[in-house]
């Protein structure tokens, strides 16, 4: 005996729900997938707010969307053979609900491993790497503020360090005057000293407007990164705090972003 009106109905909407179901799945693994994309581009447009990506969300993003199709193309064969069974007037109450495991299974594997990478990636051991770096600048800062230089750690040599500076000013248009092999000369003269360089870099439309403000800040510009290597091996880079020359040259406060953009290029180079 065939089928009735309702089974075939019933059996219609079931593979819809599973449709629906494969959808979702694979929109939830696009949106994983492209996490990682985000953050490069929120760490391009907040450079003063570094947010790092180990590269998890792909492959789990992936994984969902290719459990999406492989929902979609199962059930669809699937409902392919329930309409033969019920035109044949087989009884479908004998079938095996593998489908229905085999997604349950393969999320509960999912879960398990973006449960282990949130707890096995420490991120309390992050923040509290965040919070020295922070003490650390602050304390930079403060045992500087009387001639008014910022020395912020670094993580890299001070050629990685330059380099880095360098790309950063390249993507961002601004202007690299020079790059002043400070350890170099000194190399050339016959005598030693720590790897020193100093980049002077600027832009006329952020520069200008501060010299007619104030001539006497033309003696501090272009802005100025130096980036030094101390006896123990540990690079610095230091930089004149653009309040220090708001203070000095009696800078307008609406023009201090003009030379702030220090601050995070700065901020960046050291990570």
């Amino acid at each position: 005996m065939q089928g009735s009106a309702s089974d075939y109905l019933a059996a219609e909407r079931t593979f819809l729900a599973w449709i629906r179901t494969g959808i979702a799945l694979m929109g939830l693994g696009f949106v994983l997938a492209r996490f990682g994309l985000f953050l490069q581009e929120f760490n391009h447009l907040q450079p003063e707010t570094q947010i790092k990506s180990s590269g998890v969300s792909l492959w789990i993003g992936v994984a969902l969307i290719l459990m999406g199709v492989a929902v979609c193309l199962v059930s669809t064969l699937r409902h392919l053979r329930m309409l033969k069974q019920l035109q044949a007037g087989e009884s479908l109450f004998a079938q095996e609900p593998r489908l229905v495991v085999g997604v349950a299974a393969g999320l509960i594997v999912l879960g398990l491993v973006m449960a282990g990478y949130l707890i096995f990636a420490n991120p309390s051991a992050r923040v509290h790497a965040s919070m020295v770096q922070e003490e650390t600048m602050a304390t930079s800062m403060a045992t500087s503020a009387e001639n008014g230089i910022v020395r912020l750690p670094g993580n890299h040599s001070v050629d990685e360090t330059v380099a880095e500076l360098q790309g950063i000013l390249q993507a961002k248009g601004v202007k690299l005057f020079v790059v002043v092999d400070h350890s170099g000369e000194a190399a050339s003269a016959g005598l030693k000293m720590p790897n020193t360089k100093l980049l002077i870099f600027g832009n006329p439309k952020a520069g200008t407007p501060l010299m007619q403000a104030a001539p006497s800040v033309a003696l501090d510009l272009p802005l100025k990164i130096l980036v030094a290597e101390d006896a123990a091996g540990k690079t610095w880079i230091s930089y004149n705090a653009p309040a220090y020359l708001q203070a000095r040259h009696g800078l307008p406060a609406d023009l201090l972003p003009n030379i702030a953009v220090i601050e995070a290029l700065a901020a960046k180079a050291a990570e």
